[in-house]
């Protein structure tokens, strides 16, 4: 058994301790996967967590987002900052409970879980430029897509993946789900990150096709 009193011991090789002290991370959208990527990037030992959005928690969201019965009604950001506190009391987090604004200051890092493809494209264009790591989850049923730039190169692959809302499939990304998919495709926004704070290549493009059993990495 490890008796370390350090909560981090384990999975310091894989988290640079340092970095992630020193990081303020941006979740726009805190629905069912901004609010499971925010629970492990506060066990990541992330320094700042800003959380953006406007909603409140709805019976709906209990079992697809994993909110519980207690917060029914809350906002979505004050429900999460009291999650994530549990987990780190010395989490520095600020919750932004409205949409995303331009004038809104961002941190270095941004993670992009909303439900449309044009609140996608309009964020990216305010932001491209203002962030030093992006990711993105996109999530439909069991077929989840996790996008991240760092680079000119990977920020222009980013800006091809965008296209008119009018090309989208009828609703939003939220329209079906699971628990399981959400922690998944935050998971792999997170992966990214660590990645990224190794100084190891991003892997831009990811899709995973659970019900297909299939992966592939673009």
């Amino acid at each position: 058994m490890n008796s370390s009193p350090d909560r981090f011991a384990r999975q310091g090789a894989l988290v640079p301790r340092e970095r992630a002290q020193a990081l303020w991370v941006t979740i726009i959208g805190v629905g069912a996967v901004g609010r499971q990527a925010a629970m492990q990037l506060a066990s990541l030992g992330v320094g700042r967590l800003q959380l953006i959005d406007f909603d409140r928690v709805e019976p709906t969201n209990l079992t697809t987002q994993g909110y519980r019965a207690s917060e029914l009604h809350q906002l979505k950001v004050a429900a999460t900052a009291a999650a994530v506190a549990e987990i780190d009391a010395a989490l520095e987090v600020e919750c932004v409970a409205d949409r995303f604004r331009p004038q809104v200051e961002v941190g270095e890092a941004v993670f992009c879980c909303v439900d449309s493809i044009a609140a996608r494209e309009a964020i990216w264009r305010r932001l491209e430029c203002r962030c030093r790591f992006w990711a993105d989850a996109r999530m439909r049923g069991e077929v989840i897509r996790v996008l991240a730039a760092a680079d000119d190169a990977e920020r222009a692959a980013y800006g091809r993946t965008l296209f008119p809302q009018a090309e989208a499939q009828s609703g939003s990304c939220a329209a079906q789900g699971a628990i399981y998919g959400a922690a998944i495709a935050a998971g792999l926004l997170v992966h990214q990150l660590a990645r990224w704070l190794r100084d190891a290549p991003l892997e831009r493009d990811v899709t995973l096709n659970l019900w297909a059993a299939e992966w592939s990495v673009g």
